[in-house]
């Protein structure tokens, strides 16, 4: 990964490419561009060879994709388009490149008046779907996979993070005696969890199980509030929990305590989703959206964004978060890049939990990598 950038530097290089792309590349009486296939990709300023990854690469060291800071520039649209993208919330940190974009206005320097709404998946995935709002912060769970397959025009667009190797947020568990982390007996054990079975942690958590002799259907599910899973693991309620930053922290070193494994590395999970509206309708202003999202990324969170003091001040602020507790933890390997195969490893998790409806879907109605490659200038 390239060094890290100070906060003001970063600013100052992403200025100056911004200004080396003030022409659009959209005729100023074009009309919103239906479908995605067949358009003209160009070349970006400040996205080169790095700026694109085999999807393939399923390697755990594997680097994220990345242009140079402020790129790929600005191409603003003719007229300004509101877009509204709903969102689980707004203070977790995966959540931070949608509200610095907002914040900094790289939404705005391509034509888009973006607001975010916090809606759960059930509420927003209807309104997705009919075009009533334009994207999903969210990621591709069964309720996803169980809509496309009912006709939902919903493809997942872009990535969002993959865990630093240092990370232990995932599955833990209360060791019985005799056991340790490399021999726990998991089958029939009582798992708390906030988010219960369908979830995008299916996958990585039928990944842990499996080395210990359990599965997830060999499990019991209780599920709690976020702030009662941590509590239910400590007094016993639970004996297995999946913590997540920073709460894993708690137990960290603690004796009587095992991680047992968490999101694959070098894989997101979830990220952008897009409906009708911008899959179709106004593709012009599907990539505009993925393109300030990108460019928010590789501007400030190219790599450690956490060694800078000032930027995660400011990132504590913005998310309405505890300092203290962002500092805590290390920083997300933001990623906007989609692997092979991501969704046919969840649906299979999801068949297992017995919450998957129908055949699995391949990955050509499930993900659309397009609009992120025409976004950077990649040519497939």
């Amino acid at each position: 990964m390239r060094g890290r950038r100070a906060y003001g530097a970063v600013i100052a290089v992403g200025v100056l490419l911004v200004s080396a792309a003030c022409s659009s590349p959209y005729e100023s009486d074009s009309e919103p561009k239906a479908g995605a296939n067949n358009r003209t990709i160009r070349p970006m300023e400040g996205c080169g060879d790095t700026s694109w990854t085999d999807p393939a690469d399923l390697s755990p060291t594997r680097l994220p994709a990345r242009c140079q800071a402020g790129a790929p520039p600005p191409q603003p649209l003719p007229k300004t388009r509101k877009l509204t993208i709903a969102t689980g919330t707004l203070s977790a940190e995966y959540v931070a490149p949608l509200q610095v974009a907002l914040d900094k206005g790289e939404f705005k320097k391509e034509g888009l008046d973006v607001t975010l709404k916090v809606l759960p998946t059930p509420d927003a995935l209807p309104l997705l779907a009919k075009g009533d709002i334009d994207a999903q912060w969210a990621a591709p769970e069964a309720a996803v996979m169980n809509g496309i397959r009912g006709g939902f025009d919903i493809s997942w667009v872009a990535g969002n993070f993959s865990p630093d190797p240092e990370s232990k947020s995932g599955l833990w568990v209360r060791l019985k005696k005799g056991e340790s982390a490399d021999r726990v007996a998991m089958a029939g054990r009582r798992m708390g969890t906030m988010i219960g079975k369908g979830s995008v942690i299916a996958y990585p958590m039928e990944q842990a199980l499996e080395k210990h002799g359990g599965g997830l259907d060999k499990i019991q599910y209780a599920q709690l509030g976020s702030a009662d899973v941590l509590t239910a693991l400590q007094n016993g309620g639970v004996d297995s929990a999946w913590l997540l930053d920073p709460v894993w922290r708690r137990v960290d070193g603690e004796p009587g305590y095992a991680f047992l494994g968490g999101q694959p590395l070098g894989e997101p999970l979830g990220g952008m989703l897009y409906g009708p509206s911008l899959l179709n309708d106004d593709v012009d202003a599907g990539v505009a959206l993925l393109r300030a999202y990108i460019r928010t990324i590789n501007t400030y969170f190219t790599s450690d964004y956490k060694q800078d003091a000032a930027f995660v001040s400011y990132l504590a602020k913005l998310l309405k978060a505890d300092e203290a507790i962002l500092r805590s933890t290390p920083s997300l390997r933001m990623d906007w890049e989609i692997r092979t195969g991501t969704t046919d490893r969840l649906q299979s998790a999801y068949r297992a939990q017995g919450v998957s409806e129908g055949d699995p879907l391949p990955e050509s109605k499930t993900v659309n990598r397009a609009l992120y490659e025409e976004a950077i200038g990649h040519r497939s």
